[in-house]
């Protein structure tokens, strides 16, 4: 399992929040092409529908998660997780062909891993996966809860790490999923022990450092957000 790299953020002060109401009927960020469906992609009941998920907003501009599409995505994913400062906890440095390993089982698969582009203000700059947490192997090494949601996330151009993005991101994906998961209680996630960065991002995120375990590829803290917990400043 890969490590969540929200990735040389030292300085983590800028916010983004969801909108008093959510809107309805949008089209697609100006970046990537074609609208956002008026139905679920197949596949992704056990997630849910995170292509109809709503942008978040703030200060710097406008955030929305996009599912990947391999023939739109694959090099641009490719390309990021070559980055040293990306591969050195993701472990997926290669040609188009290990990028694409990596993403098809999610694609193809019953819908438990929806992994997606971060868009802002229509330029992709971050990969997420959005997952069922419950049903990942991390379960065998936490307890977990039904629906507990887990988060991986990379900041792919390193111009845009170091401004504060990390934890303000990932308290927009939190929102994000609680909002459009009612059945979920908590968002989980498990950073490498040694990303000292990422799992600061998280905590300043509001989550809490549950715990740590040996998982097969590196040992990571646990870190949990539950619904109606005040992210952190």
């Amino acid at each position: 399992m890969p490590s969540p790299d929200p990735a040389t953020d030292e300085d983590d002060t800028l916010d983004l929040e969801l909108p008093p109401e959510l809107r309805t009927g949008l089209a697609g960020p100006p970046g990537l092409t074609g609208p956002v469906p008026d139905t679920a992609a197949p596949g992704t009941d056990l997630v849910g529908a995170v292509d109809r998920w709503q942008p978040a907003y703030g200060p710097f501009g406008t955030f929305q998660l996009v599912p990947v599409r391999l023939e739109r995505d694959l090099p641009l994913v490719t390309a990021w997780m070559n980055d040293p400062a990306v591969a050195a906890f993701w472990d997926l440095a290669g040609d188009e062909d290990v990028t694409a390993k990596h993403l098809r089982p999610q694609l193809e698969g019953d819908g438990r891993s929806v992994p997606c582009l971060g868009v802002l203000d229509g330029v992709p700059m971050s990969y997420w996966e959005i997952y069922r947490a419950d049903l990942d192997p991390l379960a065998r090494y936490f307890p977990t809860l039904p629906h507990d949601t887990g988060v991986h996330l990379l900041i792919g151009p390193a111009e845009q790490r170091g401004r504060g993005l990390g934890a303000a991101l990932l308290r927009a994906v939190s929102e994000l999923v609680l909002t459009h998961r009612p059945a979920c209680r908590r968002v989980l996630a498990e950073p490498d022990v040694r990303n000292a960065v990422s799992v600061s991002a998280f905590l300043r995120a509001g989550y809490r450092h549950a715990a740590e375990v040996d998982l097969p590829d590196k040992r990571a803290a646990v870190v949990v957000r539950e619904r109606g917990g005040v992210p952190a400043l």
